[in-house]
């Protein structure tokens, strides 16, 4: 038993109890809408949904989708870009069927799959200061302006996260939701910003943009692949999956001159 609803000045309210009814029968009911699908295989169009997070949609989805039409040329797709926080949302209301995240999902009612190897670089104009640098220390950023991702954007937490462990502030005079808005503030107005490596190739290569890497492990992270648990997994999902694991990304960074970033106790140590 219990109260799914509670009335408060004339408004009816879900409890918790009710929010958990209300995640299974989504469940239940997108379980018979795939029993349905799967009655009339011979006379739906197959379908898939297909969640990515602002950066996976900026660095693989156009890769990953074509590669899936190749495999699934009668499968229409439907794809949705946001931040990871919004991609899990979704897929726990089954209104996507899969996701590929550079965060990470905070419910235990999605399986997650790390597939992709990515990790985080410190940025600047090569006109800043700290592109002149072979070593930055961690306390040299308390000073800088920073532009950022939007708040639930999974870049933006491991970042933030990080810096919160290392007792440092983050000034941040700027937030966007797209990389080309935080690369344009680097580049025009002398910001820093933590972005992933994908996201830099052709700024690196053509000379706009310096790299400073962080030389321990806490910015690397993956790309994963996201899905409910009580989802029927299907053949085309099965694919898309198989598609991500395989993606390939090349080393950018292999013989260009990047700084370091040093956290103060590591030089101490030394």
């Amino acid at each position: 038993g219990g109260l799914l609803f509670e009335r408060l000045s004339k408004k009816l309210y879900i409890t918790e109890k009710g929010k958990k009814l209300l995640s299974y029968a989504r469940n239940v009911v997108k379980q018979f809408d795939d029993m349905e699908e799967a009655m009339l295989q011979d006379n739906y169009v197959k379908k898939i949904r297909i969640g990515a997070t602002h950066t996976v949609g900026d660095c693989i989805l156009g890769d990953v989708i074509n590669a899936f039409r190749e495999i699934n040329p009668q499968t229409e797709i439907y794809s949705y870009v946001n931040n990871t926080k919004n991609i899990e949302e979704k897929l726990l209301k089954s209104e996507l069927d899969i996701g590929i995240v550079e965060g990470m999902v905070k419910s235990p009612d999605l399986i997650s799959i790390p597939e992709v190897n990515d990790f985080l670089v410190l940025i600047c104009s090569t006109n800043h200061p700290f592109a002149k640098k072979k070593i930055v220390k961690l306390e040299d950023l308390e000073d800088e302006n920073f532009a950022m991702r939007e708040q639930g954007s999974g870049t933006r937490e491991l970042f933030e996260r990080y810096m919160l462990e290392k007792g440092m502030p983050i000034r941040i005079v700027l937030e966007g939701n797209s990389s080309a808005s935080i690369k344009k503030a680097v580049i025009e107005n002398q910001c820093l910003a933590v972005i992933s490596i994908w996201l830099v190739e052709e700024e690196i290569k053509i000379g706009k943009i310096h790299v400073i890497r962080n030389m321990d492990s806490d910015w690397d992270r993956f790309f994963s692949v996201v899905y409910h648990k009580n989802k029927v997994v299907t053949e085309e999902m099965k694919n898309l999956i198989e598609i991500v694991k395989n993606y390939k990304h090349v080393d950018v960074l292999q013989g260009i001159s990047t700084g370091k970033l040093i956290y103060e106790e590591l030089v101490q140590r030394d």
